[in-house]
């Protein structure tokens, strides 16, 4: 919205700087951080007041986690707000991919906060059913996947690029819908499977999106593609202000997540959250790029998916629980050692998803 202020520069003045896609991602990572400051407490408040309970506490989960019964969860609603507000105040609203992001990050929030508001209002884990909000994620990332493509340059429509092989692509045609689906979809689900401690999600998250917004302000600017020599989508490099926002949000939100955490993000964050670095990475063209930079989500995931097929085969079960970072819980890690070391291995994730984008 604000970069309309635009129209009232002479070329060398104040409002010149909203020109600049550097400057208006700066104001919209404060934006965001305030909103998370301003908001965060009487949020919380209404919270804890409308929920009673909070969030209900598996029965089956660590002994540990009996502690936090009562902690309000819907959380993300302080993300999602500070996300939208400070992406619709400084980015350009003519860019399709910004309104692309928003509209699988917002959908994917309502699906969570549905959810949420299920698991709380009838104080059971079961929420919304599974089938339910895998056939809506579905939809969204559909919808999500062919809107990509078709605002996409002619030579990069429904194909799919490689990473490190110089120009490598691989036309899919209309497969490339289901497969963007896959990875909207499994972003999203593997987010929400990662948020199983206080302060774990979130970070990795940050992390993921940041390096995701560096990959989309260089795919977006001409030059910066041609020197790397990635494939050049015009308007993704306003994805970074979409970006700063939500990690404005994000360490907003922290404040209040950290352990002992005051409030959980929920469904209503995991899911939004992750269904933004999905379209975020199907938007650029780093789909498999995106399987490196949240590689701890896709251990996560996979965890999980190898304990339920294991189990199902054999009765018996390669982790001590699942997702993995019970499993660590389980072998008696702390829960603080646990989130920092699981920190640590994103940042790591995130260096070597960088890199890719020279290494050719």
């Amino acid at each position: 919205m604000l970069y309309w202020l635009t129209a009232l520069s002479d070329g060398g003045d104040f409002f010149n700087l909203f020109r600049y896609i550097t400057f208006r991602a700066g104001g919209a990572f404060l934006t965001a951080l305030l909103f998370g400051f301003m908001f965060g407490p009487p949020l919380i408040n209404v919270l804890r007041k409308r929920q009673g309970k909070g969030q209900p506490i598996r029965d089956d989960g660590p002994e540990g986690h009996f502690v936090k019964a009562g902690t309000p969860t819907m959380g993300g609603l302080l993300i999602v707000g500070a996300l939208l507000t400070s992406t619709l105040a400084w980015a350009r609203l003519d860019n399709p991919f910004v309104w692309l992001v928003l509209f699988v990050t917002m959908s994917f929030a309502l699906i969570g906060f549905a959810d949420d508001y299920a698991k709380v209002s009838k104080q059971n884990t079961a929420g919304v059913p599974g089938r339910v909000r895998m056939l809506l994620g579905l939809i969204i990332a559909g919808i999500a996947g062919y809107w990509a493509a078709v605002y996409q340059p002619e030579g990069l429509q429904f194909e799919l690029a490689f990473p490190v092989f110089k120009g490598t692509l691989l036309y899919m045609g209309y497969f490339f819908i289901p497969f963007a689906m896959i990875v909207i979809v499994g972003a999203a689900n593997a987010v929400n499977l990662t948020d199983g401690l206080d302060g774990l999600a979130i970070m990795p998250v940050m992390i993921a999106s940041g390096t995701l917004g560096v990959i989309a302000y260089f795919v977006g600017n001409a030059n910066f593609a041609d020197y790397l020599d990635v494939h050049y989508v015009p308007g993704t490099g306003e994805i970074i202000v979409f970006v700063a926002g939500l990690i404005g949000g994000g360490l907003g939100f922290l404040w209040y997540n950290a352990p002992p955490a005051a409030v959980f993000m929920g469904d209503t964050g995991s899911l939004a959250l992750g269904g933004a670095l999905g379209a975020i990475a199907v938007a650029t063209k780093h789909e498999i790029v995106l399987a490196i930079v949240g590689g701890l989500f896709v251990v996560e995931a996979m965890s999980v998916i190898i304990q339920v097929l294991y189990f199902k085969r054999t009765g018996k079960r390669v982790f001590l629980m699942a997702p993995i970072h019970h499993h660590y819980e389980k072998k008696g890690w702390a829960e603080p050692q646990i989130v920092i070391r699981f920190w640590i291995i994103s940042l790591i994730l995130a260096m070597i998803g960088l890199a890719t984008l020279k290494v050719r």
